[in-house]
């Protein structure tokens, strides 16, 4: 109602200083005496200047006009937006419907949009950052070498900054974090495996590990690289270095046999040993309990291989001495036992067989030692026949010489050690009385030992029951002359008596 009196007033003015106007240029004309026409064309043209002002006055107001509403619609299009981007349904303090003119309107409108603007920018900086991590650590993991973090380079979808999809970068952003550590911890066991098995073998282990990649050099001073590709390296190089460890291992475990059974051939004194035990103790162990620094080295190997190439030469030329030392000591055992002594043209082409180089020698001494095994076991099954045998010998000796003195005429003459020889006549006596007794018991021993055994019982080469047989027959025909010259000189005694008679 105001601005349309205030419209009135000014029609009334303009129509009164027309008007004024009019009449002045009224009487100009009368004055000058113009005529009619050019006054109504003088008039028209006025007119029509005048209606040419107001219309683009009123065209000036119009696009104004239009400017506002379509300003107040962007606005109210971008504040929307805004809310739709944001993913918010509205601007707390601001009015649900709009009331007032244009200009209220806008000036209504603008700090609701300029707020929701500055959030927009926030937001827009949270997705910066979030999306920057996750293309960082994207191509960390991707294994690029050079990565532009600016957050300049990070694209941002406009059209969602709402919470939701930041929460969903921000879980992809953790998902890669952990995914990252993961790949960290993979890559730190990986170099730590490479530093334990390349102390193990002697190697210079960052070396290993910078050709792997430089960047896993911990004096590169850069980040990483986490890449499938280097893991995949990491990986190849530990089993490569696993398996170069179970070789050196072997190695070193047949260096070890080899050197035990050198030694143990040629008996060497445990100082001689001790300086490769570090070789021989690793025999017992596999190959995840060896890990000692320096435990594989290739100068370890070298050490123990020209170890055992010096005792191989050795070997040879005290291969004749322990087999003539092992062989004395089976001559020795068969002896003590009268037990059957190998021969001596076998003995002559075992010698021949370890000159040319054509029997192993420690299946020889193998074969040595389990003679003197089989020898020892027999000598000790033996012995309680053995003793008896001993036993039998001292008593037969003991016999003999009873007969040899009882043929004596002169055995009980006085003479020097007479007393003596009647002395040793009574224990013999005795002794040989017992002697059927003591071959009975050795008969029954040895036939049972030879069942046993399955094999004859020998006495230096001479089967010890043919022997005991034959002395039994022998002294069965010695009782049998005995009884003979006894009845024969009974017989001549009584003739004798017959002819004093």
């Amino acid at each position: 109602m105001g601005s349309f009196q205030i419209g009135m007033r000014s029609s009334a003015l303009l129509e009164t200083s027309c008007g004024y106007l009019l009449q002045e240029l009224q009487m100009i004309w009368d004055e000058v005496g113009k005529d009619q026409f050019e006054r109504e064309k003088v008039l028209h043209d006025l007119e029509q200047e005048c209606l040419e002002v107001y219309r683009r006055k009123v065209d000036s107001a119009n696009i104004s006009r239009a400017r506002l509403h379509q300003e107040l619609a962007e606005s109210e299009a971008e504040f929307t937006h805004l809310l739709l981007s944001l993913g918010e349904r509205s601007l707390p303090g601001r009015p649900e419907k709009m009331s007032g003119t244009l200009k209220e309107q806008l000036d209504a409108i603008t700090p609701a949009l300029r707020e929701m603007r500055l959030r927009k920018e926030q937001r827009m900086n949270q997705f910066r950052s979030v999306q920057g991590q996750i293309q960082k650590i994207s191509a960390e993991i991707a294994g690029q070498s050079v990565y532009d973090d600016s957050i300049t380079n990070v694209i941002v979808n406009e059209n969602d900054l709402s919470l939701k999809k930041l929460d969903e970068y921000q879980i992809e952003l953790q998902r890669l974090c952990n995914e990252k550590n993961d790949r960290l911890q993979l890559v730190d066991t990986y170099i730590d495996t490479i530093h334990d098995l390349s102390s193990t073998l002697g190697m210079e282990s960052s070396m290993i590990i910078t050709k792997v990649h430089p960047t896993l050099n911990e004096l590169c001073g850069i980040s990483k690289n986490i890449s499938d590709s280097i893991l995949a390296k990491l990986n190849s190089t530990v089993e490569s270095l696993k398996e170069e460890k179970q070789t050196q291992l072997e190695k070193l475990h047949q260096l070890g046999k080899a050197l035990t059974n050198l030694w143990n051939l040629m008996g060497t004194p445990y100082k001689d040993r001790h300086s490769f035990s570090n070789v021989t103790d690793l025999l017992s162990l596999s190959s995840a309990e060896v890990s000692g620094h320096g435990s594989l080295t290739l100068n370890i190997i070298q050490q123990a291989e020209a170890e055992v190439k010096r005792l191989d030469q050795l070997k040879a030329s005290k291969m004749k001495e322990l087999f003539f030392k092992k062989q004395n000591e089976l001559d020795q055992i068969c002896s003590k036992s009268h037990m059957e002594i190998p021969s001596q043209p076998e003995m002559e082409n075992i010698i021949n067989l370890i000159n040319s180089g054509e029997i192993d020698h420690a299946d020889l001494l193998m074969s040595l030692d389990e003679q003197i095994s089989v020898a020892k076991e027999e000598a000790s099954s033996r012995k309680a026949i053995m003793e008896k045998v001993e036993r039998w010998m001292l008593a037969h000796d003991e016999e003999r010489w009873l007969e040899e003195y009882s043929m004596d005429e002169n055995r009980y003459s006085v003479r020097r050690g007479a007393h003596k020889n009647l002395r040793r006549a009574e224990r013999a006596r005795v002794i040989v009385n017992k002697i059927p007794v003591l071959v009975a018991l050795l008969v029954a021993k040895t036939k049972s030992w030879e069942e046993e055994r399955n094999k004859i019982f020998l006495y230096d080469g001479v089967p010890l029951l043919a022997m005991l047989e034959e002395y039994n027959m022998s002294r069965q025909e010695r009782e049998e002359e005995k009884q003979r010259q006894r009845v024969s000189s009974s017989n001549t005694l009584q003739a004798k008596m017959f002819d004093i008679i």
